[in-house]
């Protein structure tokens, strides 16, 4: 018996031996590029008009807040690379009146480290954050995608206001 359980150790270790696996591997070179990429959607331009007062002694009306514009971004960033940011200014001020901008919260089809939306800002000629904190991301394409953005235009200093048609030019920019 032990001549028979010694022959089957010796067959079974045979056929393990033959049944060996066969492989072979390839290398795979992968390139990533490093992206910055951000645009407002949909395209075209805003008209935010205050309306006069309906009475004497009566403010004027503000213009209802605009939230039609979204802003879309793509980013790759160098491994141990800064996130990024986006800014905004205007290309001039109206005496009297504030611009107000908010982003929200990313939202739609985006993925990835989206950023991080700063307080309601008042827009200058001087860069200011709205959102922060991007990483490897993207927020979709389009309105309803990426951060809705809420313009509004107020009244600051009554004394500066003068009957105007400015056109003001808001300035996006995202950076490290």
């Amino acid at each position: 018996m032990r001549s028979l359980s010694a022959l089957f150790y010796v067959i079974f270790i045979s056929i393990i031996s033959i049944s060996g696996k066969a492989f072979s591997q390839i290398s795979v070179a992968a390139t990533l590029p490093i992206v910055t990429l951000l645009d407002i959607e949909p395209a075209g331009n805003i008209t935010l008009s205050f309306a006069a007062p309906t009475e004497a002694g009566l403010p004027l009306v503000n213009p209802a807040v605009n939230t039609t514009k979204w802003i879309n971004y793509t980013s790759a960033i160098a491994a141990g690379g800064l996130t990024r940011r986006v800014t905004a200014s205007v290309n001039q001020v109206i005496p009297g009146i504030n611009i107000r901008l908010q982003a929200a919260a990313a939202s739609g089809s985006g993925g990835g480290t989206l950023g991080t939306p700063a307080a309601q800002v008042t827009l200058t000629t001087t860069a200011v954050n709205i959102i922060t904190g991007i990483g490897g991301a993207f927020t979709g394409n389009g309105a309803n995608n990426g951060h809705r953005l809420s313009i509004s235009l107020v009244p600051s200093t009554y004394g500066s206001i003068t009957s105007t048609n400015t056109p003001v030019v808001i300035t996006y920019t995202i950076t490290e």
